[in-house]
């Protein structure tokens, strides 16, 4: 029996780990895309942990060229099979400037990552998709896409321009049965890096889990057609509300 294929582009350790361990979970068969084979490495543990049985390939890209995300996602349709859902989870640098300190080279390289390479991946995989009548495209984004900012600008152009990518294709294409999803994180997660910078302060209470925040992918992906939410925010019940 054939099992269905989710592809996660930007698979690193923490919700692309998460993410992977989820659908594998499900019974569904995983391509792993990343800069490096290492990069995914937990996400590939976890993956064969949540089903032995799971198919689990690892695929190089760069989402800065797009090229190499249609590539790659062209040989997991040839290799493992067409892609029932794909999630977008890479994502730009959260480097803090002031807007006129900006270079024309930061704001080029968080358009590619957080817009080229996502248009790239959608169209790698919305063909099939249109033509099944099927299918799940989410994007993993931020609060930020809702809101400029004087101290991180580059973050919040890059998501407003992934959620204006997300909402066109939703408006194009969820007649078509692709249900479309910009996926808002309103929190930190619970991952290493997080727990390094918090420090002292650190409080799981305060923090997302990327388990819990993966299992809202999956109920997204199970959504009824005729009830589908093509804008989903997620938060830790302690969040404060930033917009």
């Amino acid at each position: 029996m054939t099992r269905p294929v989710c592809a996660i582009v930007g698979a690193g350790e923490g919700l692309g780990r998460a993410l992977a361990a989820r659908f594998a979970g499900e019974h569904f068969d995983i391509g792993l895309i990343s800069r490096s084979r290492e990069g995914s490495g937990a996400a590939a543990e976890a993956a064969g942990s949540a089903d032995p049985e799971a198919k689990v390939d690892f695929f190089a890209a760069d989402a800065r060229q797009p090229e190499t995300v249609e590539r790659a996602l062209n040989d997991v349709a040839s290799e493992i099979g067409e892609v029932e859902v794909l999630i977008y989870n890479a994502r730009g640098e959260f480097t803090r400037r002031e807007p006129l300190d900006m270079t024309y080279a930061e704001l080029e390289e968080v358009y590619r990552v957080e817009v080229v390479g996502a248009f790239a991946a959608a169209r790698s995989v919305l063909p099939a998709m249109r033509r099944r009548g099927a299918g799940s495209v989410m994007f993993s984004s931020a609060t930020a896409a809702f809101r400029g900012s004087a101290t991180h600008p580059l973050y919040a152009i890059g998501k407003f321009g992934l959620r204006a990518l997300s909402q066109s294709l939703a408006k194009a294409y969820s007649r078509d049965g692709v249900h479309v999803v910009h996926m808002r994180l309103d929190c930190d997660l619970d991952v290493p890096l997080m727990r390094e910078r918090y420090g002292d302060g650190y409080a799981n209470a305060h923090l997302a889990d990327p388990d819990a925040v993966a299992q809202s992918y999956w109920w997204a992906h199970n959504q009824p057609k005729s009830a589908w939410s093509n804008e989903i925010e997620v938060r830790p019940h302690t969040e404060s509300w930033t917009y």
